[in-house]
């Protein structure tokens, strides 16, 4: 894989940073120059962070046009390095993204199942923070998974396995590394044009062929509804196609948890069971769809019914599976232990760390299983140590919860419906009173039929 630096001038430096803050602030619209000039002042450091800062608070309060908000893209995505493939890949390069959500372990599944239908996956995710999971926190949790690979091993491991999943390199967008960081400190993470640019320079720096977007809506997402989630899904599809990226999304429905399992050790222990065939079934529904937009926005099949069957077959004809264990053979895991843990009937917990105490839940009365809070279940786990406040901090792989009930299932009171697994601290009186609150039980008559999580899909134009 080569690198590509991108070639400097001193434009920025002639253009007043203040008179572009003044612009903005004001509702103007900044040329394509004026805005690569601000990306370079923000690379270079050439740039005070208070001004970066209150360039970042008037884009929040002003906005951006789509001109503006692709330059912007564009710059932060040849900021640094920019990721390169042999010629005989072309067309087969893809990647998937999701806004976050609550037992969100689609990519587990997914990457490997697209490496068996003949795709290249350099998927580049992200760690936890705050109600949300992170990838990569979940693959720490098997013993020797390394998630920082030079860039030589990465076009190995797609050359061989064809996936692999890996965090960010330092030199990929560096714009959005220093952004991000000021964006948490000013309030202006929610800006639509800044989130757009985020996320899609860096799967642009990728060099992708094709993207597809799992943009969540919902009580545990980031938007709450679904207009305000389209609205971001839109303009992340309109800019990834203008960079040349084949990009789609899909707006999916995060109130409950997805699968059954939340938690890093326990999402990877599901995982592996989707791959042997056992995977929930709004899970596969998530993995099927998104991998079938893929493959058929690379050619691979001709519709998205084609495209959902193929993964489908991917993962019951046990290739997804096989893909899973030569990758984390490649990342650095022993070869006995991956073949354990990808092994019919394995005790999972020999491998992975199993908390030191367990305790469940029981249904406070009879009923159907209507609703379960994906937020409060993830808040609760967060402050028992599953997730971090801060980048950098800590978080205990083990601490988790197992749902042992499903939407639309009838239960009796006293009957278990979830099992948390935690150390120190443990559960409060409250946090199980709140966790209790969270599971919302109706008479049969009342409920309502169980719906897809995928309710509307964005394709290219």
């Amino acid at each position: 894989m080569k690198l590509q630096r991108r070639q400097t001038t001193d434009q920025a430096i002639m253009l007043s940073i203040q008179d572009l803050i003044r612009k903005k602030r004001d509702g103007e619209v900044l040329s394509d120059e004026e805005v690569k000039a601000f990306i370079q002042a923000v690379t270079d450091e050439t740039i005070q962070p208070c001004q970066t800062g209150a360039m970042l608070m008037a884009i929040w309060q002003k906005g951006m046009v789509d001109r503006e908000t692709e330059v912007l893209t564009r710059e932060m995505m040849t900021s640094g390095e920019v990721m390169s493939w042999p010629k005989e890949w072309a067309g087969r390069v893809v990647d998937k993204h999701s806004t976050g959500g609550v037992g969100d372990k689609v990519s587990l599944v997914l990457a490997p199942a697209l490496a068996a239908c003949g795709c290249k996956v350099p998927m580049i995710s992200g760690r936890g923070l705050a109600h949300t999971g992170g990838t990569l926190d979940k693959l720490e949790s098997i013993p020797g998974f390394t998630v920082q690979l030079p860039s030589e091993q990465i076009q190995q491991t797609l050359s061989s396995v064809g996936c692999c999943i890996v965090g960010q390199t330092a030199m990929l967008v560096p714009a959005d590394r220093i952004l991000y960081a000021l964006r948490d400190a000013t309030s202006t993470v929610d800006s639509l044009p800044l989130i757009t640019g985020s996320i899609i320079s860096k799967k642009g720096a990728e060099s992708l062929d094709a993207l597809v977007l799992d943009v969540k809506f919902g009580r545990a997402a980031l938007y709450k509804d679904k207009e305000s989630a389209k609205e971001l899904a839109q303009s992340m599809v309109n800019v990834g196609n203008r960079l040349g990226i084949r990009t789609s999304a899909v707006l999916s429905c995060m109130d409950a948890p997805i699968g059954r399992c939340v938690g890093n050790s326990l999402e990877v222990v599901e995982s592996l069971e989707a791959l042997k065939g056992n995977g929930p079934a709004d899970l596969m529904e998530l993995v099927s769809t998104l991998g079938g937009l893929l493959l058929m926005m690379t050619g691979l099949v001709s519709d998205l019914p084609a495209g959902q069957k193929n993964i489908s077959e991917a993962v019951s004809s046990g290739a997804a599976l096989d893909r899973f264990r030569a990758m984390m053979e490649a990342q650095g895991v022993d070869r006995d232990l991956a073949r354990t843990l990808c092994s019919p009937n394995t005790d999972y917990h020999q491998i992975l760390r199993k908390a030191e105490h367990q305790l469940e839940l029981t249904a406070p009365s009879d009923g159907v299983v209507s609703d379960v809070d994906g937020m409060t279940l993830a808040v609760v786990l967060h402050k028992l140590g599953a997730g971090r406040s801060k980048v950098g901090e800590p978080i205990n792989h083990s601490v988790g919860a197992e749902l042992l009930v499903s939407l639309g299932q009838k239960v009796g009171k006293g009957v278990p419906w979830l099992r948390l697994h935690y150390e120190d601290p443990a559960p409060t009186p409250d946090q199980i009173r709140q966790l209790q609150e969270g599971l919302v039980l109706t008479k049969e008559s009342q409920t309502r039929p169980k719906h897809s999580l995928v309710e509307e899909t964005l394709l290219p134009k």
